[in-house]
Formats: C-alpha cells, sequence, structure tokens
C-alpha cells in the first residue's frame, strides 16, 4: 500500500455508513467473514475499524428498514485496501474456508475479489500493484477486467488469517448514478477530483494520481431513481481533505454551482446529482 495516494494533499474516502436490515446478523458478517473489529455498538448502529482506533465502516438499522431495492442509484460496492498481496492471499484462504461466493478480476493496476453482505452491499477486497508499474497514457490510467491468478494469489507466502491488518484503509468507493455527465460535472468542477479512467457507462476519479478514489457508473440504468431512505445500501460516504482551506473552498465551489451545502459542527454534508450523501471531512 502507498499510503501518498491517502495522506495530504490528496483527498480520499476515509468511511461509510450502510443501512443494514439485521444489525446483529451484519455485525457477525463483517467480523466473521470480513475481519473487522467492534468499536462502539449502540442499539440501532455499529462503528467497525481494523485497527481498533479508527472507523472506516459503519453499520445502521434505521426505524422501518427495507430490504436493498433493485436498480437504484447508490452503492454498487466499497473497497477494502489492504497492505499487501500476502494479506490478500490470507484473505482468500480464509473465504474460501468460509465457503463465501466471490468474484475476482485483476486489474493490472490492483488484483481484488468481490462479494456482498447479507443484504446485497457489494464490498471488494484488493490490493495495489506498485504504482510505478500502472500503465498510464496522458492522464488516463490502464485497468483491465481480466481473470485473477487465484492459484498464484493462494501461492504467496503468507499468514493464516487472523482479521484486517491495522493498516486496512477504505481505498474507494464505487457508486451508481444517474447520469454520467452531471456526475463528471460535480465531481470534477465541484470537489476538483480528475477522470482518469473511462469505460462504457463508466468513469472512474481520484486525487494525486491514484488508479481511482470514486467509480461513478449507470450500469442501473440512465436517470435511474435514489433508493429509499430506509433502505439497505449507501448511507453516506466521507471525503478526507488535506487542511480546513481545502474544504472552504470546496465549499464555495459547491454554493457557487448552486449546490446545497449543509454545515455541521464536524463535517459539511452534499449530495451529488443522484442523492448519494457524501461528507466533506478533515
Amino acid at each position: 500500500m502507498e499510503r501518498k495516494f491517502f495522506t495530504e494533499p490528496a483527498t480520499y474516502v476515509g468511511e461509510l455508513s450502510i443501512n443494514v436490515t439485521d444489525l446483529q446478523q451484519a455485525i457477525e458478517f463483517y467480523q466473521t467473514v470480513i475481519g473487522f473489529q467492534v468499536l462502539e455498538k449502540t442499539e440501532g448502529a455499529a462503528r467497525l475499524s481494523a485497527n481498533g482506533k479508527t472507523a472506516i465502516l459503519t453499520l445502521e438499522t434505521p426505524e422501518n428498514v427495507t430490504g436493498k431495492e433493485r436498480r437504484t442509484t447508490g452503492l454498487y460496492h466499497f473497497a477494502i485496501l489492504l497492505p499487501n498481496r500476502a494479506a490478500l492471499s490470507s484473505f482468500l484462504e480464509h473465504a474460501l474456508k468460509q465457503g463465501v461466493q466471490l468474484g475476482a478480476a485483476d486489474h493490472e493496476v490492483s488484483e481484488a475479489l468481490y462479494l456482498s453482505d447479507p443484504d446485497g452491499n457489494g464490498i471488494e477486497v484488493y490490493c495495489d500493484r506498485d504504482s510505478s508499474g500502472w500503465n498510464w497514457t496522458g492522464d488516463q490510467v490502464k485497468m483491465g477486467t481480466d481473470p485473477l491468478d487465484g492459484d498464484g494469489l493462494l501461492a504467496e507466502e503468507h499468514k493464516v488469517w487472523s482479521g484486517l491488518p491495522e493498516e486496512t484503509i477504505l481505498g474507494h468507493i464505487h457508486l451508481h448514478v444517474a447520469n454520467l455527465e452531471a456526475s463528471e460535472v460535480f465531481y470534477s468542477k465541484g470537489l476538483n477530483f480528475s477522470v482518469v479512467t473511462r469505460y462504457p457507462g463508466a468513469l472512474f476519479i481520484s486525487t494525486g494520481g491514484y488508479h481511482h478514489h470514486i467509480g461513478l457508473n449507470t450500469w442501473n440504468g440512465e436517470g435511474a431513481k435514489a433508493p429509499r431512505p430506509n433502505g439497505a445500501g449507501l448511507n453516506w460516504f466521507t471525503l478526507v481533505f488535506p487542511n480546513e482551506n481545502a474544504i472552504t473552498e470546496t465549499v464555495k465551489r459547491l454554493i457557487e454551482a448552486q449546490v446545497k451545502v449543509k454545515t455541521y459542527p464536524e463535517y459539511s454534508e452534499v449530495k451529488d446529482p443522484a442523492g448519494n450523501t457524501i461528507r466533506l471531512v478533515l
């Protein structure tokens, strides 16, 4: 893992909150299968951590919670970035022993495993290849979707899985949106992200030369509606800014673009054009 993509001056995804229909079932899944620790638990929510200090994921069960809707905007998957290939090898071995249904891909910039939680929330667990080997053409990075060499990954020397390594972070988030053009304007002009890869129906954006901090797609259909706020799925995610001035300038740009910004003591909150809620934090 290269920390330069997740420290100043980069802006990156830090934490997310998802709604789940059964909090205890979700906690057990995220502890047993994914390897999180419970940092804090209340009647309707739990904050999860890899290092026992910093929350990466919050699980919430809103009043009158409903199941995940199909073909809406919202969460495609959130991606847990492991510190190295050995850790991904450990996780793969563990997941196979757990009988978890996995997807897998070699993206050239990274190796990734895919699964879903009991509510159908998408999860990616991945490790990056060294950025010195990423293939850039101008300002566009090459990301493929090739078969993963699972046998080669398992053959990587590794320890027996004992939960997420302390260095684990949230690497990126991938969202369903209603319109790519409107989303590109919002994230690039409003939030100052750069488009680094374009696919049919999708684009990938980042700061600081990362392969992507956020993925955006219209694979649930152009003009897809926003999900119910009490449904299983994305509640909010944070973007971590390098300093107060960066947030101030971002909020100013958003207001000038007539985007509604709510300000709270610890964060400012906006919605993207698809209705995905973003908290701007330090």
